[in-house]
């Protein structure tokens, strides 16, 4: 593991029987770098992602988070994950719960907070997501973009060093995707490294440091927004912005 990375990928396999989905990929995240990941549907970018904090099990390869493998056996991925902030296209908000105790619970569970801190931190990450007089309210009374950002708001009370989304906003009416982009290009601007998966090519041109493109299970070609959005080399590249940014 190099120590200038803050992930670091080698040689990464994934099936499913005889469907194999990640073709050998490898991928270095620096600290406090925004790397976007773009592709058609069945490409394996959230695959890719998942293995990235264990949700899915790698076939071979490795993955180095912090320093862990985190595709060793032997590793503590319960620890690991600890530093891992992860936003679904789904909330997975607790219903039985309200807002800030959806979002007190993990910090709470894992003593790494008492009930007061956690309350406080809720309160906190809410004010950052724009959601901080929801806090008492029951989170079915929110709507999907509120949600979204609530569970931005739980992923970060775990106070990660590397946040993971998703599609987090493809379940989104789209009048309710700006306010969730706007906060994740908050948490980039003041440094958090994070990986995300996204069909939003505004967001990733805007946003991303770097844009890495998947194709059939493979990164076919990765750079800076500029270089993939107006100087793609690949034709693969090509001719997936040409049908996403000439919907």
């Amino acid at each position: 593991m190099d120590k200038q990375y803050k992930i670091q990928v080698q040689d990464l396999h994934k099936s499913y029987g005889d469907n194999e989905v990640l073709k050998g990929i490898s991928l270095n995240v620096k600290p406090n770098e925004v790397v976007c990941m773009i592709g058609p549907s069945g490409s394996g970018k959230s695959t890719f992602l998942r293995c990235l904090n264990k949700l899915e099990e790698p076939n071979s390869g490795h993955v180095y988070v912090d320093g862990y493998d985190i595709a060793d056996k032997k590793t503590n991925i319960d620890l690991v994950r600890q530093n891992i902030g992860m936003v679904f296209q789904h909330f997975n908000l607790f219903p039985n719960m309200s807002v800030a105790e959806n979002i007190m619970l993990a910090p709470v569970q894992l003593n790494k907070m008492s009930k007061e801190e956690a309350r406080t931190a809720a309160l906190h990450y809410l004010d950052i997501v724009g959601l901080k007089d929801k806090a008492d309210v029951n989170p079915t009374t929110l709507s999907g973009g509120q949600k979204q950002r609530v569970a931005i708001a739980r992923a970060l009370a775990m106070k990660p060093d590397v946040m993971l989304f998703d599609e987090p906003t493809s379940a989104l009416d789209p009048e309710m995707v700006g306010d969730v982009l706007e906060v994740m290009q908050t948490l980039a601007k003041e440094g958090m490294t994070m990986v995300v998966v996204t069909h939003e090519m505004g967001f990733a041109k805007r946003v991303a440091d770097r844009v890495v493109f998947f194709h059939d299970g493979v990164i076919k070609e990765q750079g800076t927004p500029e270089e993939i959005f107006d100087h793609p080399q690949q034709p693969d590249t090509k001719s997936f912005l040409d049908k996403v940014l000439n919907v």
